[in-house]
């Protein structure tokens, strides 16, 4: 017959059970949800979904990463951007090695630009960055590098940390 499975019936029963005791992936509003389930309990586990803006922006940084290397004599400067700060870190990746990291959340960094929240947003602020992870790279023996751009714009904070790698004598 045509009519829907009741409460009670055996088909019903046999769909509920196989829905409580099995995973399944709910999505809507931007967020995927996996909840699995049993019959007496259910966890519930949400991540967010990647903006179609940061899937091209590492898109981007996987092509420029299969063009570019750092080595042990010039090592990769990569940067990451976010709205609120700035990292930084430079990179060995013959050996797998963070030879040095900086960020506007370092204390050391913070002591100079200040530690008011906006502070960390301002191109001064990466610029400064860029001077002190200079001076951390030449007091390493690090005078060539290889300027890693992340995927974001070669303007504004990214740029300002380059011109203050160069200004504290890391040739690029």
């Amino acid at each position: 017959s045509n009519r829907r499975p009741r409460h009670g019936d055996a088909t019903m029963n046999a769909l509920t059970h196989a829905m409580l005791t099995s995973r399944a992936t709910i999505r809507g509003n931007g967020l995927a949800t996996s909840v699995t389930t049993t019959p007496r309990r259910a966890a519930v586990v949400t991540s967010a979904k990647m903006t179609p803006k940061e899937a091209k922006r590492q898109q981007r940084h996987r092509k420029i990463r299969s063009k570019i290397s750092g080595s042990s004599e010039r090592p990769r400067i990569s940067v990451y951007r976010s709205n609120q700060h700035v990292y930084v870190q430079v990179i060995d990746d013959e050996n797998q090695k963070t030879i040095a990291a900086l960020g506007t959340m370092s204390a050391s960094v913070k002591a100079v630009i200040g530690s008011e929240e906006w502070k960390g947003k301002t191109v001064e602020s990466a610029e400064q960055v860029g001077k002190m992870l200079g001076a951390v790279c030449v007091e390493k023996g690090i005078t060539q590098a290889v300027f890693d751009r992340g995927g974001f714009l070669y303007h504004g904070r990214v740029k300002a940390i380059a011109d203050g790698a160069r200004a504290a004598g890391v040739a690029m």
